[in-house]
């Protein structure tokens, strides 16, 4: 079993519900949620315009929601190592980390619903 962290990212109130109706019609069920965040980023690290997407996650406001979720290490190891890739793009943004996890949810959701209709 891979060693796991733990992590909380801030949410809007309309995104986090977004989500966990996502969460829950993709099949994941209530205790889904870290494992639908780690596909999430997975695949958000893999898009060549991450670092502009993690931008723009930045101008969000109305973080009132808290959610907690559990990371694989190596995800962990993955994300500082974008974080500096960020930071060599972006040198003032602030709370890096949480930008990309946001920007990964907001990605995840949008993709997904843009190669339903294609």
């Amino acid at each position: 079993m891979t060693n796991k962290v733990m992590t909380s990212i801030k949410l809007q109130k309309s995104l986090h519900y977004k989500m966990q109706q996502r969460i829950i019609s993709d099949g994941y069920g209530m205790r889904g949620k870290s494992r639908w965040i780690v596909e999430a980023i997975t695949s958000f690290l893999e898009l060549p315009d991450f670092p502009a997407l993690v931008d723009i996650a930045g101008d969000m406001n109305q973080l009132n929601e808290i959610i907690s979720i559990r990371l694989p290490e190596s995800l962990m190891a993955k994300i500082d190592q974008a974080i500096i890739d960020i930071r060599r793009h972006y040198p003032a943004m602030e709370g890096v980390k949480s930008n990309l996890i946001r920007a990964s949810i907001m990605q995840r959701l949008i993709r997904k619903a843009t190669s339903v209709t294609e």
